[in-house]
């Protein structure tokens, strides 16, 4: 196979557009004991690519049964069931005591605010009287 062609092919194989026979092709020419001096680098690859789907696994598989810890599973589940329930009493009752809280501190901040508007309101009515004192006044000395 002449070398520009194995170029091209090595160029769309490391691209990943080769076909499967594109491969074989490679495959085949890097096999081969006549290899360009300057493609030589990538004989070993595409010999391990044919190696490789040669090699089987000839060892006997062997499958033991697994002992059966239901017990300890069992217990295991309890020992978390009643982790559960005791932190989650406690997560739930942290909620609620939080809750009471909030809605105590919101009950004295609105006392705190009527407090305010009432006062502000009682202070909006004394400016007013400073209002109408200072018409009364410009009356008086006749200002304009």
């Amino acid at each position: 196979m002449e070398s520009d062609k194995v170029e091209k092919l090595l160029e769309k194989y490391f691209g990943a557009t080769t076909t499967v026979a594109e491969e074989q092709l490679l495959r085949t020419y890097f096999s081969q004991e006549s290899v360009a001096t300057h493609l030589e680098q990538y004989a070993p690859m595409f010999q391990y690519v044919t190696n490789a789907k040669e090699e089987r696994y000839t060892k006997q598989l062997v499958f033991s049964p697994r002992k059966k810890n239901y017990k300890w599973l069992s217990v295991a589940a309890v020992a978390a069931l009643v982790f559960g329930i005791y932190f989650g009493n406690d997560y739930v009752d942290k909620q609620r005591l939080e809750q009471e809280q909030a809605v105590y501190a919101y009950q004295e901040t609105k006392k705190a605010l009527s407090l305010l508007a009432t006062n502000l309101d009682r202070g909006i009515k004394k400016v007013a009287y400073l209002n109408e004192f200072e018409q009364a006044k410009q009356k008086i000395y006749n200002i304009k």
